[in-house]
C-alpha cells in the first residue's frame, strides 16, 4: 500500500481492465453459484448454462434474485460450498417469518474484513487510531464486520455495542478514541447527551472521524454531526445479502461513495419496469457478487434507490460512485397520489436550527381522508416563546409543502418528548392507515 491507497493496483485500475477483471470474477462466480440448490434451478429452468455468460451485458440473461428467494430457501438452500466449510452465519433482524441469512467461508470473511480495512483506509485511518464501534454485534453485520476490518487496518479497537451512551462516553474520553462507527440518529442523540454532561467533544475528546450508515439520512444531518462533534463524517453503504459495511464507502472528497468493483457488480434498473436507467438517473440498485465462495448472489435486488454519478473522482480511485441514498423502493409512503421519502423531510427538518434531530411522521385515516403528521423535536437553541414557536411551525410546515407538494400537519415537541435511537435504528415512520 501507499500512502493514499490501501490497494493501489485495484483502486486506480483503468475502467478497461477494471471490467476484464470483473468478466473473470463473474464467470467463476457463476461456476461456483450453480453448485447450489437455488441457482441449479434458475439456471435450469431459464435455459442457461455457464457459457451463457460471455460478456458483462449478458449478465442481463440472468433473472434477479429477491429477498423473497432468500427467505423460500432459507436456511441453507443457497450455498455453494459443503455446510462442514462454512464458519458463520448472519441473518437479518427481521422479526416475523424467515429472516434472510447469508454463510461465509474463512475466505469470504478474510476479503470482507481486507474490503472494510480499505474503506477505512480510504479516510485517512490508520494503525495509530483508535476506533469505537457503537453498532450492536450477533447476527447483524455491522458489529463484526467493522471489527474485523479496524483490526485488518492496525487499529486499537473498542468494540461497545449499541446503546449505554454514558458508557460509550466514558470510553471515548477514557481510550482516546479518535473514531467512531455510529448510526446517524444515535450520534446526534450522543452528541447531546455530551453536552448534557458539560462535555465539548470538539475539545475534549480526540475524535476526528465517524463512520456513518445503517440507515438513510440526509447531506444536512451528516452536516449536523460533523458540527457537533467537530469531524469529519463518511457515508458508509452494506447490507448482510452483501455481507455487510464496505459494499461502498465515501473517500476524503465527499462526493459519492466508491462501489468496490473488484467485489460486486453494480446495474442501476428502474423498479417497474427493472430496465436499466442512464447514468445519473436514480433508480433501484442491483448487486452481483463476484468474490464470494459460500453463497455467490446474482443481480440481487436490493431495493436502495440511487444513481451512478458522472465523471471522475479526484482521489484518483476509478471505480463508480453512488450518490446518496434516495430512500428504498419499499419504503416509499404513497399518500394522495404522491410518492414521498423519509429522507425528503429530514432534509428540510434539519435546514431549522431551532429543531433537533429526533422526528416522527405518523399517516392515519381521518374521516375518509389519510393525513400526515411530523411531531419534531425542538433543540435547545429555542427559547420558550410561544409567538415564536407559531412562527417556526408555519415555516417549517411552508418548506415541507414546497417539496412534499401536500401540506402536511406539523408538531413541535419538547426535546425527550419522542422515543430516541439509543444505538438503534431509529423509528421514522408509522403507517396506522386502515386497509380496506
Amino acid at each position: 500500500m501507499d500512502n493514499q491507497y490501501w490497494q493501489k493496483e485495484i483502486e486506480t485500475m483503468e475502467r478497461s481492465q477494471l471490467e476484464v477483471f470483473q468478466l473473470k470474477r463473474l464467470k467463476d462466480t457463476i461456476q461456483q453459484a450453480i453448485k447450489s440448490p437455488f441457482y441449479k434451478e434458475v439456471f435450469e429452468k431459464n435455459g442457461l448454462t455457464p457459457d451463457s455468460i460471455q460478456t458483462l451485458d449478458d449478465l442481463r440473461k440472468i433473472p434477479f434474485t429477491t429477498k423473497d428467494d432468500l427467505r423460500a430457501h432459507y436456511p441453507f438452500g443457497m450455498v455453494a460450498i459443503p455446510l462442514q466449510q462454512c464458519v458463520r452465519i448472519h441473518s437479518s433482524s427481521g422479526t416475523t417469518g424467515n429472516p434472510t441469512v447469508v454463510l461465509h467461508s474463512a475466505k469470504d470473511l478474510d476479503q470482507w474484513a481486507n474490503q472494510v480495512a480499505r474503506c477505512m483506509y480510504m479516510v485517512g485511518l490508520r494503525d495509530t487510531d483508535v476506533f469505537q464501534n457503537t453498532s450492536g454485534y450477533g447476527m447483524f453485520t455491522g458489529g463484526l464486520g467493522f471489527q474485523y476490518g479496524a483490526e485488518r487496518l492496525g487499529a486499537l479497537t473498542v468494540p461497545a455495542a449499541a446503546g449505554n451512551t454514558k458508557r460509550q462516553i466514558k470510553f471515548i474520553t477514557d481510550f482516546g478514541t479518535t473514531c467512531l462507527h455510529i448510526i446517524p440518529s444515535y450520534a446526534t442523540r450522543l452528541a447531546e447527551v455530551m453536552y448534557e454532561m458539560g462535555i465539548d467533544p470538539r475539545r475534549d475528546t480526540k475524535l476526528h472521524t465517524v463512520c456513518i450508515g445503517a440507515e438513510p439520512h440526509s447531506e444536512e444531518q451528516r452536516k449536523r454531526i460533523e458540527e457537533l462533534l467537530g469531524v469529519k463524517a463518511y457515508n458508509c453503504f452494506g447490507m448482510s445479502e452483501m455481507n455487510g459495511p464496505g459494499v461502498a464507502f465515501e473517500c476524503k472528497e465527499q462526493n459519492g461513495l466508491h462501489i468496490w468493483e473488484d467485489n460486486v457488480i453494480a446495474e442501476i434498473v428502474d423498479p417497474v419496469t427493472l430496465e436499466p436507467v442512464p447514468e445519473g438517473e436514480v433508480g433501484e440498485l442491483v448487486l452481483t457478487t463476484i468474490n464470494r465462495e459460500a453463497m455467490p448472489l446474482l443481480r440481487y435486488r436490493t431495493r436502495d434507490l440511487t444513481c451512478f454519478l458522472p465523471g471522475d473522482c479526484p482521489c484518483g480511485r476509478t471505480h463508480r460512485r453512488l450518490a446518496r441514498f434516495k430512500g428504498r423502493s419499499d419504503d416509499m409512503i404513497i399518500l394522495k397520489g404522491v410518492n414521498i421519502f423519509p429522507i425528503q423531510i429530514e432534509k428540510i427538518l434539519m435546514n431549522f436550527k431551532e429543531l433537533g434531530s429526533n422526528y416522527l411522521i405518523t399517516i392515519e385515516t381521518v374521516g375518509y381522508n389519510d393525513e400526515m403528521t411530523i411531531e419534531v423535536e425542538l433543540s435547545d437553541l429555542f427559547t420558550d416563546d410561544y409567538s415564536k414557536l407559531q412562527n417556526l411551525e408555519k415555516a417549517v410546515t411552508r418548506q415541507l409543502k414546497d417539496e412534499l407538494l401536500l401540506t402536511p400537519r406539523v408538531r413541535l415537541v419538547a426535546k425527550g418528548s419522542l422515543p430516541n435511537a439509543d444505538g438503534g435504528k431509529a423509528v421514522r415512520v408509522k403507517d396506522l392507515r386502515k386497509i380496506c
